[in-house]
């Protein structure tokens, strides 16, 4: 690795449907790439029908590779709460099923920590009244998703923002965030 690489960090994040979760990581500066893909599961380099089908145990998941001098972890722990709802056990927004359920895969000792008190503070400040069922996990093996997947809002623009307010996912961060 190079000088340049060694500065660089993952996060991985499972907010539902990738496609939802690439653009709000995407535009912040600090961040080297978004990568739409597979991870949590048992099978190794899963085709998207198979995720989908909820038998391998892999959810839809963004990798981030980020500068921590640039952007901190914290600062991508807060971009993922404001996209998904952390209540939601069954999937996220118009999609159901396990592979669209929220996760946050830590990559250290102290992301774990600090998403374990990202998660309380939300829990103790809200804006929900639910409980936050998040789960906090070990990162596994991480496998990218075709090529179709990958910057859908760049390369779809039009689908992608109908398919972002038809899922509900507009709506409810609109609500909840006062964005």
């Amino acid at each position: 690795m190079s000088d340049e690489e060694n500065r660089y960090e993952l996060a991985t994040f499972a907010g539902g449907c990738f496609w939802c979760m690439v653009k709000p990581f995407d535009q912040w500066p600090g961040i080297k790439k978004v990568v739409s893909g597979y991870t949590g599961g048992n099978v190794e380099n899963p085709t998207y029908e198979q995720v989908c089908s909820d038998t391998t145990g892999h959810y839809e998941a963004v990798q981030i590779t980020f500068d921590p001098s640039v952007i901190s972890y914290r600062e991508l722990l807060e971009v993922f709460w404001q996209q998904v709802d952390p209540t939601d056990a069954g999937g996220q927004f118009g999609d159901r099923g396990s592979s669209y359920q929220t996760a946050i895969f830590y990559h250290s000792e102290e992301q774990k920590q600090q998403a374990e008190d990202s998660k309380k503070e939300l829990a103790e400040k809200g804006p929900f009244s639910q409980p936050i069922v998040t789960p906090i996990l070990p990162a596994k093996p991480f496998y990218p998703a075709e090529e179709y997947h990958q910057d859908y809002y760049k390369k779809n623009p039009s689908h992608y923002q109908r398919y972002h307010v038809g899922s509900g996912r507009a709506g409810y961060i609109q609500r909840h965030w006062n964005k």
